[in-house]
């Protein structure tokens, strides 16, 4: 097996200590030009490409890694273009700062706990929106590592970017009820990662680990009071489908005249659930969703949405990270969403004579 070269065997090869083929590595102006140039010679000649940046990063005390922890396998994180715009603004904050992004996904794709808890990271980024449960999060903390949550988790210590889910909803609803829609349904991401699909239960909502899958319920609620709710297993489009068809596959007395998706891919599969079954939307049935995400397969189709700036709460997720890193304070922050009135939404369908 060949062995990685060493500095000491450059600064003897160089005829000098340690400690200044070291200085002339980390470009310490205390080398004198000659020195450098022989040291850096001999550094060719053993095929020693400079110091071990681990070792150097443990005598920092810092790894240059912050670590995003996303709440699905990499495979829905990266088909879910509100997880991808995230993680852009987050790496877009990053990348000048020569730090790296480590990205942890969520159910069996995540190391184990006993890894994540030896894991070197300067700071943690949980992209979880608002998994309030997780495991990491304890153990990070334990360790002393800085935590930013994005629209959570909320816990003592841990910065927090958050979005006003419940009230963002509670527009996008009453905007349902002005047009005139009373037989409203909702489609809900997961309560939790286990698979579950179907409606959701007194029970079953009871055990709801996302901040905000909860939010926008409530937000849903606070306008129409109880509705029936369909929960997915995952967030992408095929669930969205699915929960659509199940809502809508019924007969038009016991239809949904508008259902309103926790997110803009659910949205989109509810559209397509809608397109199969022959309804028209808005005619026969209003869609909305939620996030202002970039769905360019719809085409003409404008989704009626409430918008969130993804983007920007990446970057200030990240900033905040950045903050903690050098000892300064990160203040918690609220960043404002908008309502979007697109071409699927609009009056309810008359009842047939």
């Amino acid at each position: 097996m060949t062995t990685r070269p060493t500095l000491a065997a450059v600064a003897a090869h160089a005829g000098v200590s340690p400690s200044t083929a070291s200085l002339v590595f980390s470009d310490s102006p205390r080398v004198t030009p000659a020195t450098r140039a022989r040291v850096l010679t001999a550094a060719a000649a053993l095929g020693y490409a400079g110091p071990d940046p681990l070792a150097a990063s443990l005598r920092r005390g810092r790894s240059g890694v912050i670590g995003a922890f996303v709440g699905e396998r990499l495979l829905y994180a990266f088909r879910d273009p509100v997880a991808v715009q995230l993680l852009d603004g987050i790496a877009e904050v990053l990348g000048p700062h020569g730090v790296g992004l480590l990205m942890l996904a969520g159910e069996s794709g995540r190391p184990s706990t006993d890894q994540i808890g030896r894991i070197p990271l300067d700071a943690a980024i949980f992209a979880t929106c608002g998994l309030e449960d997780d495991p990491a999060l304890d153990l990070l903390r334990a360790r002393g590592v800085p935590v930013v949550g994005v629209e959570g988790p909320v816990a003592d210590g841990v910065v927090l970017i958050d979005i006003d889910d419940r009230g963002g909803t509670r527009e996008l609803a009453q905007h349902l009820h002005d047009v005139g829609h009373r037989r409203v349904e909702m489609v809900a991401m997961p309560l939790r990662l286990d698979g579950t699909r179907g409606p959701i239960g007194a029970a079953r909502r009871a055990r709801a680990i996302y901040r905000d899958v909860r939010h926008r319920m409530e937000g849903l609620e606070d306008v129409f009071g109880a509705v029936p709710m369909f929960e997915t297993a995952s967030n992408v489009v095929p669930e969205g489908v699915t929960a659509g068809r199940a809502l809508l596959d019924v007969p038009a007395h016991r239809r949904p005249t508008a259902v309103l998706a926790q997110s803009d891919v659910l949205a989109a599969g509810v559209l397509e659930a809608a397109q199969q079954l022959g309804l028209r939307v808005p005619e026969d049935v209003s869609v909305a969703g939620f996030d202002g995400a970039d769905l360019h397969w719809l085409g003409a189709t404008v989704l009626t949405t409430v918008v969130q700036p993804t983007d920007e709460k990446g970057r200030r997720a990240a900033q905040a990270a950045m903050a903690l890193v050098a000892g300064e304070p990160a203040p918690d922050v609220i960043l404002p969403v908008t309502l979007r009135i697109g071409t699927t939404s609009g009056p309810p369908p008359r009842p047939s004579s």
